[in-house]
This record gives C-alpha cells, structure tokens and sequence, in this order.
C-alpha cells in the first residue's frame, strides 16, 4: 500500500504536543510558559480553520490523508499511520481547535504547577484531534487512550473539592469502556484482516462474523455510550465537571463527550448498518431518558457548574434520538437525522464550552457558585451578563442560534421513523426553558447585593475567547449551512449502507 503524507492533518495533530515538549524542556518561568502556550493554541485554532475550509464537501470522501503504510512493522499486523477528514470529522477538528484556544486562554489564573499544567492541557488537545482525524482503529484506540492521562492529572491535581475521587471515578468508567472497546477491535481485526476505517465497513459486510455482530456492536457501543454519556453510565461526568477547573470542563464538555456521539456514527453507524437498524428503538428509548431525566435533574441543582453538567447529558439525549432515525421510514432513511446528530455535537460543544467559560470567570470574581448566593451581578458585569444570557439562550434552542438548528433537524429527522420518542425529546426543551432561566434570573438579576460591589466585568483579555464562542453560536445560528452541509456531505455514505431494503422495517 502506498503512502501519502500532506502533512497538514500531522502538524495539526501534534503541534500541541510539540509546545508541551518545548514547555518541558525549554521553557522556565511562567510568564513565558504562558506565551508559549498562547501561541500553539492560537497556532492550532489557525490549523483546524484551515482544515475545515480546506474540505471539500462536494467532491465528498475522505481528503488531507497523511498515510505511512506499515507504521508499526507486525508480520501479523498492518497497523497504519492514517489521518485524514471527511464531512463527519472536519467540523469535529475545527470545535477542537476553537475550545482548545478558549482552554488555554481561561487557564492565565493557574498559579500552581504552571508548566506541568499547560503540558497536560496541551497534551489533551493533541489526544482528542488525534480521535477525530484517525482512521486506523488502532491508531484511534491509542489516541483515545492518551486521552485519560492528561484528563486524570488535570483534575486530580489543579481541580475543587472531591478532586481525586472524580478524577479516579472518571479514570474507571473510561478505562473500562476502552476495555470493551479493544475487545471489539481484535475480533473486528481476526474477522477482516485490517484496522483501516475506511475499508472495515465493507470487509465486515463481507466477513464470515467469529462472534455474532450484534455482540461486537456492543462492545464498542459500551465504550461510546460511557464517553457520551449515556444514562445510566452518566454518574462520572457531573463529578468530573463540578471538581475540574474551569479549562478542563470546557474540554470535557465541549469536546471530549463528543468524542462518544463521533464514535457511534463513525463506528457503530457505518460499520454496523444492520445491527443499528434493529437497535434503533433503544436508541431513540435511551435517548428520551436521557433527555428528560437530564433536564428533571438539572432543575434541582444548586452549583452552576453541575447544573451544566447535568443539561450536557440532557442535550447528549438528542444525538442518540438523531441517530435512531437511521432505522427509516418505508425503505428510506433520511440524512436529515444524522446530520441533526452530528450538528448538536458541534453547537453544544460551542454553547456549553462558552457556558463553563463565563461560570469560571463568575467564579474567580464572586468566588462563588452556590446559585442561591448570587444575583444582581447584571449591573456590575453587564458583558459578562450579556453573554451568560446568549449561552442560555443557545442552549434552549432559542431561534438565531446554533442551538435551534441542530434540535430542529434532529426533530424533523426523527418524527417519521419514532413519533412519540421524538415527542417527548422536544417536551425537554420545555423543561430546558425552565432551569435556565431560573438560573440566569438567579446569578445575573434581581436586587444586587452588597457583597459584590467590588466585582468587576471581565478584561479584554478574557473577552477574547468568549467573543470568539459567541461569534460561533450566532454564526451557525444565523448560516447553519457554513456546518450542516459539511456534516451532510459526511453522512451521504452512511445512508447509502442503510438503505438497503432488507436492512429497514416499515414502519
């Protein structure tokens, strides 16, 4: 096999975990360390543009491979060094580059272990663009695997509270949903004889199955459900969200959960055509519990920061109810489901990213998160304000947002194949409406108080990564096409697969 190597996806990959050496080896001092970071994440904001622009969504397929055949030279193996992009993963690396941007930026108020901390943070940034441009599942395993590591330190050492047990909480969920995942990537690779992504759909078609698939289906499924989260293996992320710094949740949020819905497209999607066509009615079940039981409990939530925790698992709800559209309608599937799927990573990366953001910066300044104890800060950082009210807005699916785009495709993806699922997924919504509102009147109205006369609005400094987030959220709200029609693009091929007829029930 030939190789090919553009080295644009490479550079984009490890120019972070390039900047942690240098930060590791070169750099002393924090003032410096700082700059340096600064500069990769900025760097690699411009890549990941660069990248998504440089797609090709009408020629389609995947494009900017970097390819070394033999990679790691196993006679019994044909392990590959294989990045590249399609219309599923484009958007996925420019929402890294955007956040991680807005990570390192949120992180100048670190005061301990500076430079260990920017190589962790760094590190993790290389981890999750690695996932979203790997098309070895190999290669995919270990880059999902290198993950966990920064993400443990992060927590465990500059993270609140319960810090280690969330940190090792999280450690152990992820870990054995890996297990199960390599499981299903060994006997994927005994039954076709490859670990290419590309070319695993078709040999898996093709194969005479070692166990039955629907067990291999499982298998990853678990460890995509875990990353996602999906109920009832959700009880780490609000842990992990309410002990993390406020960098780390806006990774955590904004793209590692993502990394679980990419998976179940990618992956159980596209490799598993017929298993997910009969799976599809538990999908769209787990999805409207996921939903609601996320919104019902979010209601009751007291901390700012698990409050979001919570409305992510409710909004991960709706990328499973996306995806059960795949069982279709009459022989058909429409596209408009999956892409509604894939869009509600993208828009709920950037609205919760920002959300973390402005309840970090609310923290540093009224050193609190305890919602009953806030109120009335409207008049001492009206911009700050403005923006939690933007990202509240979002995040209800207000129209003008990215939040309502994503949510209405999903809807009108998900209605003909399961009605009442769907209709029950939108009645979240409702109760979305509810908590975050009652949060922004909470924090940001009402009579101010005299404890907070010395708070002060954000600097320019910390303005930057917010306007860059609000720009986001209002862009893909006013043109969603700028994304959607990538994301379409990705998925044209995965509904090729499940039309096949003897794939799809009427219904």
């Amino acid at each position: 096999m030939s190789s090919e190597f553009s080295g644009l996806l490479t550079a984009a990959v490890f120019l972070p975990l390039a900047a942690a050496v240098v930060i590791a080896i070169l750099v002393r001092g924090v003032r410096l360390t700082r700059v340096v970071a600064g500069a990769a994440a900025l760097a690699e904001l411009v890549l990941s543009a660069v990248v998504f622009l440089r797609y090709d969504s009408e020629e389609g397929g995947v494009q900017l491979v970097d390819r070394v055949a033999d990679w790691i030279p196993i006679e019994t193996f044909e392990v590959q060094y294989f990045l590249g992009v399609d219309g599923l993963s484009a958007p996925l690396v420019l929402l890294t580059g955007l956040l991680g941007m807005a990570a390192v930026f949120a992180s100048w108020g670190i005061k301990v272990r500076v430079r260990e901390y920017f190589i962790w943070l760094l590190v993790l940034q290389t981890a999750v663009m690695g996932v979203f441009t790997a098309l070895d599942f190999l290669l995919f395993f270990l880059m999902w695997e290198v993950e966990l590591v920064p993400m443990f330190f992060l927590i465990s050492i500059w993270g609140s509270g319960r810090r280690e047990y969330s940190a090792m909480k999280f450690l152990i969920y992820t870990f054995l949903g890996s297990a199960f995942m390599l499981v299903g990537i060994v006997t994927l690779f005994f039954m076709t004889g490859t670990f290419d992504m590309t070319e695993l759909p078709r040999e898996i078609a093709a194969a005479a199955p070692i166990i039955p698939m629907g067990v291999i289906f499982t298998l990853l499924f678990i460890a995509f459900a875990v990353k996602l989260p999906v109920f009832p293996l959700h009880t780490w992320l609000p842990d992990a969200h309410t002990d993390a710094p406020t960098a780390v949740s806006v990774m955590l949020a904004g793209v590692l959960l993502k990394m679980g819905g990419y998976g179940m497209i990618r992956v159980s999607t596209a490799m598993f055509p017929d298993v997910i066509a009969d799976a599809a009615p538990f999908l769209a079940a787990l999805g409207v519990v996921n939903v609601l039981y996320g919104a019902v409990v979010t209601l009751r939530q007291t901390d700012l920061k698990r409050l979001i925790a919570f409305s992510s698992i409710s909004h991960m709800g709706y990328v499973l109810v996306g995806i059960s559209s795949v069982a279709g309608v009459a022989g058909s599937v429409s596209p408009t489901g999956l892409t509604g799927a894939a869009m509600q990573m993208f828009t709920h990366g950037t609205i919760t990213g920002l959300m973390f953001l402005l309840v970090g910066l609310v923290y540093d300044k009224a050193h609190t998160r305890y919602i009953p104890d806030l109120g009335g800060l409207a008049t001492r950082m009206p911009v700050l304000a403005s923006a939690f009210l933007l990202a509240g807005l979002a995040s209800l699916g207000l129209p003008g947002t990215s939040g309502f785009v994503s949510e209405l495709l999903i809807f009108l993806g998900a209605f003909p194949v399961w009605g009442w699922a769907t209709a029950l997924s939108a009645f979240g919504i409702v109760i979305t409406a509810g908590y975050i509102l009652w949060m922004v009147q909470r924090t940001m109205f009402g009579p101010a108080k005299e404890r907070f006369g010395s708070v002060r609005d954000a600097t320019v400094a910390e303005m930057a990564p917010i306007f860059v987030l609000v720009v986001a959220v209002i862009g893909v709200g006013v043109y969603p096409a700028f994304v959607s029609d990538v994301f379409a693009g990705g998925v044209e091929s995965l509904i090729e697969a499940l039309q096949d007829p003897g794939l799809l029930a009427l219904r």
